[in-house]
């Protein structure tokens, strides 16, 4: 079997990037910029072999701009079309614009957002347009190269964009999956916590039963036999969820353990918390996911407020939710990772949101950077 036919086959099944997004202002922006541009070029341009029919197929296939991303194979195939057949049945070549080089943009897009089958099969009408070029004359040799040289620069580089943008989305899910995996770590201390509970009831049940036999102590082993399952399934769970990795089952920090943060840190920015409201009966899932968010908020302005004195964190109760916020006095103009490599923020909503809650980042409108996160006190997703 040939060595290239897996790769081929490869190729043509790769899908088109979803989602694709629509027309943007910037679209528009360039057709008002062009269409005058067309119009003006063939008016003062000597050289033209026929100017009238030149502007007017330059202008026909102008609008192909607007679909280039939602249909980049048809408008390939148009334009592409189009050019290749003009100089066999009319006098001039339109391409021989320099305003016509708004081609190069669907090539682009073709690489861009078109699937791997309307990449190949656009490229044909792409070869055959340049090379047509050639055999009639419109351009010499130089420029025959210097044609086919422009066509792959622009797929390429728009195979580049859509890779890089492909691995960002990747590193976005993972850190999503990793803030998902801690979260479920949260969730298995607190149900370990009422599981734990309930196999230590059951055998006092049973120490205390000796007097009384009969059902009630079947009932007590039956308790304590469904408690040992859970707490090993569960255990088990996590450690697959974590990469075999055994399970921590060390106590979680709680709202309580942020006022810790105040006293951790011997150089750098003064951090002040600042607790108030009911605080004493949140859930642990959300008590634990407040300590994380204001420890990922305290680390990442200590590493990137440039001239920061002071770091403020509050965490404000009442009868519905629980609010958090952090924030600094660097300077504004000072550029802000969002953490771990750039995805802490992403970590912190993704958190948020599991519990029904928001998370919101971005600089003051004088000086510093403020983190909020609003969470309900049952920590119920919506």
């Amino acid at each position: 079997m040939d060595p290239m036919h897996p790769r081929l086959r490869a190729v043509f099944a790769e899908p088109r990037v979803s989602p694709t997004p629509t027309r943007v202002w910037r679209d528009w922006a360039v057709i008002a910029v062009l269409a005058p541009a067309i119009v003006v070029e063939g008016i003062f341009r000597p050289d033209l072999p026929w100017r009238v029919g030149c502007v007017v197929v330059a202008l026909a296939l102008l609008p192909t701009i607007l679909w280039r991303r939602t249909k980049p194979l048809a408008m390939v195939a148009i334009a592409f079309g189009c050019t290749t057949v003009a100089p066999y049945v009319l006098p001039g070549d339109p391409c021989q614009l320099f305003t016509a080089s708004f081609l190069v943009l669907l090539v682009y897009a073709l690489f861009r957002w078109g699937s791997g089958r309307d990449a190949v099969l656009g490229s044909f009408f792409v070869v055959a347009k340049v090379t047509a070029a050639g055999l009639v004359g419109s351009i010499d040799g130089g420029e025959l190269v210097a044609g086919f040289a422009v066509m792959f620069a622009a797929a390429t580089l728009g195979v580049a964009i859509r890779f890089r943008a492909a691995a960002r989305l990747r590193e976005l899910d993972r850190v999503k999956l990793l803030e998902r995996e801690r979260l479920a770590r949260d969730l298995h201390d607190t149900v370990a916590h009422h599981v734990s509970a309930m196999a230590i009831r059951a055998q006092a049940g049973i120490a205390a039963s000796a007097s009384q036999p009969g059902a009630a102590v079947e009932a007590l082993h039956t308790i304590e036999a469904e408690a040992s399952r859970a707490l090993a399934e569960m255990r088990a769970m996590v450690r697959v969820m974590r990469r075999d990795q055994p399970a921590d089952l060390g106590p979680n920090p709680q709202v309580a353990d942020i006022e810790r943060l105040a006293g951790q840190f011997r150089t750098g920015p003064a951090v002040d918390v600042d607790l108030r409201g009911d605080l004493g009966d949140l859930p642990p899932t959300v008590g634990s996911a407040l300590y994380r968010l204001a420890q990922e908020s305290v680390t990442n302005a200590r590493r990137h407020a440039r001239h920061a004195t002071r770091i403020e964190v509050s965490v404000a109760a009442d009868d519905t939710s629980v609010r958090l916020r952090v924030s600094d006095d660097g300077e504004t103009g000072a550029a802000r990772p969002t953490g771990f490599p750039g995805f802490g923020l992403v970590g912190m909503m993704e958190r948020a949101d599991l519990l029904g809650g928001t998370c919101q980042a971005g600089p003051n409108p004088d000086r510093g950077w403020t983190v909020t996160a609003v969470l309900p006190r049952e920590g119920v997703g919506a």
